[in-house]
């Protein structure tokens, strides 16, 4: 059966290493190993005591997963085993130059909401955005171990993303 030993990290549950930028297939991979291994269909002739820790392993596997296979919530998780809370809740300052911009996207969002070829190319500038604040968060953690300097940015990557989403059901509502 799977480690249980290996429950208070997630990366070690899965056998990777303890980085921001993954083996994205390789975690699929260990994922369904593991939730093979622990099905509770196999167990169910087995002891009470089996049958809960197969179900305990299923659970585990599912929300390491879930945390490891979305880029936010693995670098909000990096930064949590390395000490650092990115305190979400509380913690919403940001630079000028990054509000500046969440205040343009809005704008243009706002003016343009009927504007199918303009949203489409905001969504580029958003998507690139995204995609920067990744390479980024990738950097400090996995090159400087800066988790201060990771959980800063994905403090804002969730707001790019949170926009992004809204963007995406505003050029949905057009088509």
């Amino acid at each position: 059966m799977a480690n249980p030993s290996a429950s208070d990290d997630y990366f070690r549950f899965f056998g990777l290493n303890q980085q921001f930028k993954i083996d994205l297939p390789a975690l699929d991979q260990a994922y369904l190993a593991i939730q093979k291994e622990v099905h509770p269909d196999r167990h169910a002739r087995g002891s009470d005591v089996d049958q809960r820790l197969a179900m305990q392993m299923a659970t585990l596997a599912n929300t390491a997963f879930q945390t490891l296979k979305n880029p936010i919530q693995r670098g909000l998780y990096l930064c949590k085993l390395h000490g650092v809370d990115a305190n979400l809740e509380t913690n919403t300052a940001m630079p000028a130059a990054f509000l500046m911009k969440q205040m343009e996207w809005r704008e243009s969002l706002d003016e343009q909401a009927e504007d199918l070829p303009a949203l489409e190319s905001l969504m580029t500038e958003v998507e690139r955005s995204k995609e920067d604040a990744l390479t980024e968060i990738a950097q400090a953690i996995d090159g400087a171990k800066n988790y201060e300097r990771a959980a800063e940015l994905l403090r804002g990557l969730l707001f790019i993303d949170k926009f992004a989403i809204e963007l995406d059901d505003t050029i949905a509502a057009l088509i």
